[in-house]
């Protein structure tokens, strides 16, 4: 698989990586423990090599996971991690004061069973720590060799320069697909001007874009996407409009509709790696195959045309969970 570097950071990792945290967390019951370190082998020996967690999947549970599965080869792969929940759980609040940054660090370095992390995030901005004692607490991390890379999630613009400008920010992990594109507005140009990678999550769009949700889906309780007001009936009736635009360009290209989302999503900037997740063999398989797709400057400009006449409905958080990003 091809690989790529993140921005200007000199972090190479492969064009696709793989999201973990439905392993354990976020989309129903937790997959079959034996099952999901084959899967993660899987994805290894079909050549990827970025592997994202953090420690509020489970919570904890993910990065053991992740720890088992990928001791065999730890030196051939990198590993992403993040921080920033009290007690390193997301139901409470949030919480990156320098000393609940360690305590992270070696939980996660422990159950991760390695000796540094590869690239750690910031879950969430906190407003209470402001984002410079959190680089500098990180600095010092990197320093002692516990932490070769940093980066952000879903943090905004004033945040990404204020961090960068302290501790060389590696990336940016933030929502992006042709389902949510807010991004394009202010985030990528800042990355593209400050040399930071940039790694989407839900580059399928929660799954919405692989065509095999529709308005009469019904979700598991536990699952996320009970409370994403862009997933209520009525509006995953109303966007199954883009869901019919990306299985037109899949019909011509002999293709799926995952392979043409994630292809778009890697045609877009040299510097983006996005981490699919998924719990089966055959959607792993066929996302991989999506970094082997070429897609010509004239099919992306026959999806961006399609596209600019689509108004997606529904919020992609509910209010709670969107006062957490874009600070």
């Amino acid at each position: 698989m091809e690989k790529r570097t993140l921005g200007n950071s000199g972090l190479e990792v492969s064009a696709l990586g793989l999201g973990c945290m439905g392993l354990s967390f976020g989309y129903g019951p937790a997959a079959d423990q034996k099952e999901a370190i084959q899967l993660i082998r899987s994805a290894f020996e079909s050549g990827i090599t970025f592997f994202d967690t953090a420690e509020c999947y489970g919570p904890f549970a993910n990065e053991t996971l992740l720890g088992e599965a990928l001791e065999p080869f730890r030196d051939k792969v990198v590993i992403a991690t993040k921080f920033g929940f009290e007690g390193g759980d997301s139901k409470k609040g949030l919480d990156s004061s320098p000393a609940r940054i360690r305590i992270a660090v070696e939980g996660s370095l422990k159950r991760l069973r390695t000796d540094r992390i590869d690239l750690l995030y910031q879950h969430r901005t906190d407003p209470r720590i402001p984002i410079e004692e959190v680089a500098g607490t990180v600095a010092d991390l990197i320093r002692e060799g516990k932490v070769k890379h940093w980066g952000l999630s879903e943090a905004g613009t004033e945040t990404v320069r204020r961090a960068h400008a302290e501790q060389t920010l590696a990336a940016l992990q933030s929502e992006y697909s042709l389902f949510y594109r807010e991004p394009e507005n202010e985030i990528l140009p800042l990355l593209d001007e400050l040399g930071i990678g940039f790694v989407p999550f839900s580059p399928l769009g929660k799954g919405f874009l692989t065509g095999a949700i529709d308005s009469t889906t019904t979700f598991d309780p536990t699952d996320f996407r009970n409370i994403v007001p862009r997933f209520s009936e009525e509006n995953r009736k109303a966007n199954q409009v883009l869901v019919e635009l990306v299985k037109s360009i899949a019909m011509q290209k002999d293709v799926t509709p995952a392979q043409v989302a994630l292809g778009w999503l890697l045609a877009q900037k040299p510097w983006i790696a996005p981490i699919p997740g998924t719990t089966k063999l055959n959607r792993l398989k066929e996302n991989i195959g999506a970094a082997f797709l070429k897609l010509s400057l004239d099919d992306i400009q026959q999806i961006e045309d399609a596209a600019a006449k689509i108004t997606i409905q529904g919020a992609r958080y509910p209010a709670d969970l969107q006062n957490r990003v874009g600070k």
